[in-house]
């Protein structure tokens, strides 16, 4: 009965804005059309400029996501053989005179950076924001494309040229880069530190400073667009959560990436001009390095002030698709609209003037870290008034239990649970105990890496119709979701007491070491259910490609109910986005349930005597 109530909404709609669903690029012109080669390949098309950028990460995503599976073997089974692994990473399996094959320890660091290098910023920044705020930017605000589609699709091509040098570097004949995903010098700058500090890191530096480049061009445009191409009635306090969460990431974006490139820019000078912004005092086999005065420091420095705006860069988009998705599967309006906002604006502020809570180990002066205490725990504030108003929206709600609802519900769950660890981790005295611990990692991992990615597949799983025409199985959806959520929890909620327990991170093998013995099962068991995570995952590329050319039909433009403009187009969108007059916004993005009203969509004036509430 709901499909037939929305379906004859839908029916209204149509003769309201007075066109069909059989859009085509011809009706606005030669402007916009187009060629195969323009169309899929070198595309201005913000919609295709989206897809390309999730099919590039879910491309990065699963080479990442083997990476790890990879050095957990080594991790789980160290006394078990791989040597099945040699035909694919060579002279990196190092077979004994036993036969027994194991990953070669340069190779292991390398596989550690390459991995948070990847998912960071390949598929967590690109992939994430890249697909989401290309996508639903122009749709929402109620725009025929980005301010400027050339510098939108140059956008996504410094990220395919970032992703084809660092592809590269893996083909090495010394390794990728090996020093770590934050690249603290000396390793990242002497080539004499380890085969990965070779040629590996001159490509890796090369492949983020494109990379940067395209996180730039792609800010620039958003912000622009949210600002000066709104359609007419579209306020700011009408903007639905996610185009709030774009834009300030954008902001965001815009202010710290630069300080990442100033890094890269010195470390480069240190390594091929012989300067010292960042070495000194180094030892070489012996022998003291002539170049002095630098400080390793001023490295960390630059780098954690973009790093954790980066963590901000990552979770915000997320956050806003998350209370896109909660919203309209739930039935409800979101709870505390401007609380919402006002929480992401503050977040964007705090999160640069809390840096050097990364840096407690590095020698900060104690009253200095003070400072960074105080604003780490202010700014879990914000985090928890999201937390509230998401919960208190599901509260009480006619909630959908589909693939998307249930991977937003599960964004909460993570966000909740490794939120909390933070806490410990933000207060410099046990962080020092805490930080070169598996307690780093399992935080890290929960909070920001499972938890976005699970706002990402909200977002695919509710989007794919607008995007593709066609729905994702929800039974292979459901199952995704499930898995996922217990093999995450299974994976890095044993790391938190291993941590507790001083299991220390980033070494390549425990046998060595008997007081760590009693974790070997523990090992195992995190490695199994890595392994199982990856297939899962495997299991959502099948579903996704499957259900671009084979999944069911999508019958009718609003297929959820929702009422936010993206919704409005026709099932077959061109570039220009609306075949006609584009609609004009006369309420908030948030009106369900309301005067007995299912959903209310935004082009839908107000009644007589309503009020808009936010």
């Amino acid at each position: 009965m709901a499909e037939i109530a929305i379906k004859h909404k839908d029916d209204v709609l149509i003769e309201e804005l007075g066109y069909d669903d059989h859009f085509h690029d011809h009706h606005h012109g030669d402007k916009y059309q187009s060629n195969f080669i323009t169309h899929y390949i070198f595309s201005q098309d913000h919609k295709v400029i989206g897809k390309q950028f999730l099919i590039t990460g879910i491309f990065w995503g699963i080479i990442g996501a083997a990476m790890s599976v990879i050095f957990r073997l080594q991790l789980g089974f160290p006394e078990d053989s791989i040597a099945w692994l040699q035909p694919f990473l060579g002279k990196w399996i190092t077979i004994n005179s036993e036969g027994i094959g194991s990953l070669n320890a340069d190779f292991y660091y390398a596989l550690v950076t390459m991995h948070g290098t990847i998912l960071v910023f390949f598929v967590l920044t690109a992939g994430l924001s890249g697909t989401f705020s290309n996508i639903l930017i122009p749709l929402q605000c109620g725009a025929r494309d980005m301010a400027s589609p050339l510098l939108n699709m140059f956008s996504y091509w410094f990220f395919f040229l970032a992703g084809a040098v660092m592809f590269a570097s893996l083909f090495l004949s010394t390794g990728p880069f090996s020093g770590g995903w934050t690249a603290y010098p000396p390793l990242s700058i002497l080539p004499q530190a380890s085969s990965g500090s070779g040629a590996g890191m001159t490509l890796w530096a090369l492949s983020l400073v494109f990379f940067v480049v395209s996180v730039l061009l792609g800010g620039i445009n958003y912000i622009t667009t949210v600002l000066n191409l709104r359609t007419k009635g579209m306020g700011m306090w009408r903007l639905p959560l996610t185009i709030w969460a774009f834009f300030i990431t954008a902001i965001i974006a815009l202010l710290s990436f630069p300080v990442l490139v100033s890094a890269f820019l010195l470390t480069i000078c240190d390594r091929e001009l012989g300067t010292s912004f960042f070495l000194s005092d180094i030892y070489i086999a012996g022998e003291a390095l002539e170049r002095v005065g630098g400080s390793p420091i001023l490295f960390q420095h630059l780098f954690w002030f973009l790093g954790h705006p980066e963590v901000y860069i990552i979770i915000l988009p997320a956050m806003g698709i998350v209370s896109e998705v909660l919203s309209v599967h739930s039935r409800k309006p979101i709870f505390g609209y401007k609380a919402m906002v006002f929480s992401i604006l503050a977040i964007a502020f705090l999160s640069f003037i809390v840096w050097a809570h990364h840096m407690f180990m590095s020698g900060v002066n104690p009253f200095i870290s003070n400072f960074f205490v105080v604003f780490t725990l202010i700014i879990a504030v914000p985090s928890a008034v999201k937390v509230f108003n998401w919960i208190t929206t599901l509260y009480g709600g006619n909630i959908r239990f589909n693939s998307a609802s249930l991977f937003g519900i599960g964004f909460v769950s993570m966000f909740i649970s490794g939120g909390l660890t933070g806490i410990f981790l933000g207060n410099s005295a046990i962080d020092i105990q805490m930080h070169d611990t598996y307690f780093v990692v399992a935080h890290f991992h929960i909070v920001m890496g499972i938890a976005a990615f699970f706002g990402m597949f909200a977002g695919i799983y509710h989007w794919f119709p607008k995007m593709y025409g066609r729905f994702m199985n929800e039974t292979l959806g459901k199952l995704h979701f499930w898995g996922t959520l217990v093999s995450a929890y299974a994976i890095f909620w044993p790391m938190h007491y291993m941590g507790i327990a001083g299991v220390p991170r980033r070494y390549y093998s425990f046998e060595t070491f008997d007081a760590f013995s009693h974790f070997d099962d523990l090992n195992k068991f995190i490695t199994i259910f890595a392994i199982l995570s990856f297939a899962l995952q495997l299991l959502f590329v099948v579903n996704f490609f499957y259900s671009i050319w084979k999944g069911k039909k999508m019958t009718t433009r609003n297929p959820w109910g929702a009422n936010t403009l993206e919704w409005t187009t026709p099932i077959n969108t061109g570039h220009g986005n609306w075949p006609g007059k584009i609609p004009t916004v006369q309420r908030w993005a948030y009106d369900y349930g309301k005067d007995g009203i299912e959903f209310t969509t935004q082009i839908t004036p107000l009644r007589e005597g309503e009020e808009e509430v936010h």
